[in-house]
């Protein structure tokens, strides 16, 4: 891993990832320095022209700034926007796809479907006790879910991206763990489908730089490397979390844990002809794959009826879990479901002011409310 970040807080990023704010950066809230709320400014991106030859650019106050750096096995730069007075330092490898099953895991907090509004993200984790004031890990050993579409609608997509990828580095360091995982908002831009995608972004970079938005999230950019290593489904001691839904169908196929995240990796850049015409990815992609399928919430009409309990049972005895963490449908608070076998956390930015999350500790489901209070479910 490496990166860089937009929203410039003194920072660690990635996995050998090391980026050092200077003394007039190390104070302050992860605020301070993001571009304002109506800017089109976006960055920085980092294109890989080769294994050792990044490239940096930015949209910055409507003019694009590109530096091309040195081939070294670290890469170093200082940043060009609103991030001035941060030091990056990047590693050329690129991340290995990340595990998915976890045993011993102490607690968990999981978050979804944040879609580009970072202020919220971060309120919320930070009355949640995950990071501090500015921004920095402070929840010692425990794991932190994103369930997925942290892309489109909002505003405010890469300053979320660097945040977090920044956030893993942090957390491993003292002992805990990040897991961001894939939404089909994440494989929607990946692939192209741009009907969710902010107008900061196709009024901004896209149209100055003329790089596609997808192409900005592409294998040879770091996000891209970043996210391409990133799984559809994860198992925290015998908790499954997955952004839509684990259809009958999945079950009856035989598809683990680990071929599903391989197999939806590998085909994030098939073309449209080959996802044609390749069973198992289309099933993945489609609407009764990991990512859209909605059956423990809702039906979806003419497609498939909502989950039966013996349906549910299934899927949880197939993989050895006793509960499933599911985001992506949207309601107006956090839901349990199926006598509590079942908790969907997508819930409504518009309706509640605030996001609210899934805590599990001490062998307890608790809800953790917008102002950071714990409710447990009894």
């Amino acid at each position: 891993m490496n990166n860089l970040r937009l929203t410039v807080i003194p920072l660690l990023l990635g996995a050998g990832l090391f980026l050092s704010p200077t003394a007039a950066g190390q104070q302050g809230d992860a605020r301070a320095t993001a571009a304002p709320a109506d800017s089109l400014d976006d960055g920085p991106h980092v294109f890989w022209q080769n294994d050792t030859l990044p490239i940096v650019f930015y949209l910055c106050h409507g003019t694009m700034l590109t530096a091309r750096l040195a081939p070294r096995d670290t890469v170093a730069f200082t940043g060009r926007c609103a991030d001035s007075t941060t030091e990056y330092r990047l590693p050329t490898r690129a991340p290995a796809p990340e595990r998915a099953t976890w045993e011993g895991v102490p607690r968990i907090l999981a978050l979804s479907d944040v879609h580009g509004e970072y202020d919220a993200m971060l309120a919320f984790l930070q009355r949640a006790g995950v990071v501090d004031a500015a921004g920095h890990w402070i929840w010692r050993d425990g794991h932190l879910v994103i369930l997925g579409d942290v892309f489109d609608r909002g505003r405010r997509v890469t300053e979320c991206l660097w945040f977090l990828y920044r956030l893993e580095h942090e957390a491993a360091t003292a002992g805990g763990y990040v897991h961001v995982m894939l939404g089909n908002h994440e494989m929607m831009v990946m692939r192209g489908d741009l009907r969710y995608v902010n107008a900061r972004y196709t009024n901004g970079i896209v149209r100055t730089s003329r790089i596609s938005y997808p192409d900005l999230f592409g294998p040879d950019m770091e996000l891209g490397r970043w996210l391409r290593g990133k799984p559809l489904v994860v198992k925290l001691n015998d908790i499954l979390f997955v952004h839509g839904g684990i259809a009958p169908e999945l079950v009856a196929r035989g598809l683990t844990i680990d071929s599903v995240n391989a197999l939806g990796r590998a085909s994030l850049d098939l073309s449209s002809a080959a996802l044609a015409f390749s069973d198992v990815p289309r099933l993945l992609f489609g609407t009764t794959g990991p990512l859209w399928y909605r059956g423990y919430v809702e039906e979806l009409k003419d497609r498939y009826a909502a989950t039966t309990d013996q349906e549910l049972d299934a899927a949880l005895a197939f993989y050895g879990a006793s509960t499933v963490v599911v985001g992506h449908t949207e309601n107006r608070e956090l839901t349990r479901l199926h006598d509590g076998k079942v908790f969907a956390i997508d819930v409504s930015l518009a309706d509640l002011g605030t996001f609210q999350g899934l805590l599990w500790e001490h062998g307890a489901f608790s809800l953790v409310t917008g102002a950071g209070v714990v409710e447990p479910y009894r």
